[in-house]
């Protein structure tokens, strides 16, 4: 009998044991890293300010671009719009001429898939760049109108080069993400 007790105790210990041995704990960790992601439509890389008529020099011409840029944000973010260059150089070696960059607006709002919480800030074209759209909320894919406004005033008039029929200046116009 004693022995059928401690036979008992035994087993029963044993089985205690296995079944503590049968369960664990782990830490389960959610790690999400801040992912900003800014295209720009690749339909609509090269964007022209064509100057024709007398009322283009005096009143400003635009380029509007729907859905410009495609954004894809975890969380707040911020979208700048710089230009490589203060002064707008002509292709032309002889001519001088320079167009200020700060002379050309830069205009966003929604697009076809938008963002509401969004807030739209026109930029005077700068090396140093501002704030174009700002939001405190992610998405996934929005997309942003883009409207590129040149100088009117009869700004531009004496800016064209005889013997270029157009005169082009040229400058790259670059947009960055950041987290807010």
């Amino acid at each position: 009998m004693k022995n059928l007790f401690l036979t008992a105790i035994a087993v029963i210990g044993f089985a205690f044991t296995a079944q503590a041995q049968n369960s664990g704990n782990v830490t389960l960790n959610v790690k999400l890293h801040p992912i900003q992601t800014l295209v720009v439509n690749p339909s609509q890389n090269n964007v022209d300010l064509n100057y024709h008529t007398t009322a283009d020099y005096a009143n400003g011409v635009s380029s509007a671009q729907a859905d410009h840029l495609t954004v894809y944000s975890t969380g707040g973010f911020t979208v700048k719009v710089e230009s490589a260059t203060d002064a707008i150089s002509s292709a032309v070696a002889t001519n001088s001429n320079t167009l200020a960059a700060s002379s050309i607006e830069v205009v966003a709002n929604e697009g076809s898939n938008a963002l509401s919480e969004a807030t739209y800030s026109p930029v005077n074209l700068s090396t140093t760049g501002g704030t174009l759209i700002s939001s405190n909320t992610g998405g996934v894919n929005k997309k942003f109108n883009v409207e590129y406004k040149g100088a009117g005033a009869d700004q531009y008039v004496n800016l064209y080069y005889n013997g270029e029929n157009p005169t082009v200046y040229t400058t790259t116009v670059t947009y960055t993400i950041s987290a807010q």
